[in-house]
């Protein structure tokens, strides 16, 4: 799972992604996630969608693994 680190505090590996669902759509479909965080497999970006979906339109700055960390 993917977590939005919105104080950009989270320790280890992050990704930057756009404030938007556009953005986050074209990153799902280049399967960007895995490879940046360098994590197997495909990761669920639900919680990120969700903040992005939010009505007071919340900078969403850095993204990382539910662990803060790629190890």
């Amino acid at each position: 799972m993917l977590l939005v680190d919105e104080r950009r505090r989270l320790p280890g590996r992050g990704a930057w992604l756009h404030p938007s669902t556009t953005c986050l759509d074209g990153a799902e479909k280049r399967r960007v996630f895995p490879r940046a965080l360098r994590r197997p497999g495909p990761l669920d970006t639900s919680h990120v969608r969700s903040f992005l979906d939010r009505p007071t339109g919340a900078v969403a700055s850095t993204t990382s693994d539910e662990n803060g960390s790629n190890s």
